[in-house]
C-alpha cells in the first residue's frame, strides 16, 4: 500500500500505471487484482485512506506536542515544510494530488479524500475545542488552517520555496487567538 500512496503521491492517479506498482511493491500482479478487484481505482481509494490516515496520526501527535495552540500549529506547518524539503518539493499532500486530479471522474477516489480531509479536520476541531474554542467557531477555524495548509503546500511546491508555508505559519500562530465569543468562557 506504501508503494501505491508515495508514487500517487509524487505523480497523480493518471500517471500511475498497475505495472508501476507492482514493480515498486514487488506483489505479484495477480495478487493486486485478488486484493483489489476494482482494479486501479479501488487501490488508489485505499492507498488515499491508508495515507491519510498515517498524516492523520502525525497531525494528532504534533497538535499535541504543546500546551500552547499557536505554538502546535506552528510546528505542523514546519513539519510539513520539512517533509517537502526533503523530497526536494515533490511530495506534498499525500491526498491533493490525486484528489485534485481524480474526484469529478471517481465516486471512490472523491469519497476517500473527502473521509481523509474530514478526519483531519476533526484532529483539528478537537485541538481548538480543547484550547478553549466553542464547537462552531473550532470547525470553522479548523477549516481555515487546513484550507491555508493545503494552499500554501501546492504554493510551496510548483515554487520550489517554503515561503508559502512559513507565511502560513506565522498567521496560524496569530489565528491561535479568538476574537471575543469564539471561545467558550
Amino acid at each position: 500500500m506504501r508503494a501505491t500512496a508515495e508514487l500517487l503521491r509524487r505523480q497523480g492517479y493518471a500517471a500511475t500505471g498497475l505495472n508501476e506498482i507492482v514493480a515498486r511493491s514487488e506483489a505479484p500482479k495477480g495478487s493486486l487484482y485478488f486484493h483489489f478487484p476494482g482494479g486501479k481505482e479501488e487501490l488508489a481509494a485505499t492507498a488515499i485512506t491508508y495515507a491519510g490516515a498515517r498524516l492523520a496520526g502525525s497531525i494528532e501527535a504534533t497538535l499535541a506536542s504543546s500546551e500552547d495552540l499557536g505554538e502546535a500549529l506552528a510546528r505542523l506547518a514546519d513539519a510539513l515544510a520539512a517533509g517537502l524539503q526533503a523530497s526536494d518539493y515533490a511530495e506534498g499532500c499525500p491526498i491533493a494530488t490525486v484528489a485534485l486530479e481524480a474526484s469529478c471522474a471517481s465516486e471512490p477516489i472523491r469519497d476517500a479524500a473527502a473521509a481523509t480531509f474530514d478526519s483531519w479536520l476533526a484532529k483539528l476541531r478537537e485541538r481548538l475545542v480543547a484550547a478553549g474554542f466553542a464547537p462552531e467557531a473550532a470547525a470553522r477555524r479548523a477549516t481555515l488552517v487546513l484550507a491555508a495548509i493545503e494552499g500554501a503546500l501546492i504554493l510551496a511546491r510548483v515554487r520550489r520555496s517554503t515561503e508559502a508555508l512559513t507565511a502560513v505559519r506565522e498567521e496560524l500562530v496569530g489565528l491561535a487567538e479568538a476574537p471575543p465569543g469564539a471561545r467558550l468562557s
